[in-house]
């Protein structure tokens, strides 16, 4: 068996709404499907990548699982954007090595979130 690459990261939700303000609001994603209900399931394309968002009854939200790091082109406005809308930072703005930037933030859900910029 060999792997070629993850087919989508899904973190779990617990309220739709608060979460496409969260993902669409504020991190001016567009959703490539929604599915609603009792049952939620949003998917947001990413470059290549697919992160999807959801309440299924199998997973549950948890700052301690993993978390996706996304690729900003502008680190300080990123940075000052999530400020300006009082998004709770789980690690302040730091210089990862080799010289890149990073911070982790929290979703509604308290789901690790990293934004981040590497070294041009």
């Amino acid at each position: 068996m060999k792997i070629l690459e993850f087919a989508f990261i899904i973190y779990p939700a617990t309220n739709l709404a608060q979460s496409r303000g969260f993902y669409e609001g504020i991190l001016g994603l567009t959703p490539a499907s929604v599915t609603d209900g009792d049952e939620f399931y949003i998917e947001y394309e990413i470059g290549p990548h697919t992160l999807g968002i959801g309440n299924e009854p199998f997973q549950k939200p948890s700052g301690d699982g993993p978390h996706v790091v996304l690729e900003v082109g502008d680190f300080d406005g990123a940075i000052e954007h999530l400020r300006r809308h009082s998004v709770p930072f789980a690690v302040e703005p730091f210089v990862a090595a080799p010289g890149c930037r990073a911070a982790v933030v929290l979703n509604p859900d308290g789901n690790k979130l990293g934004i981040h910029k590497r070294k041009v």
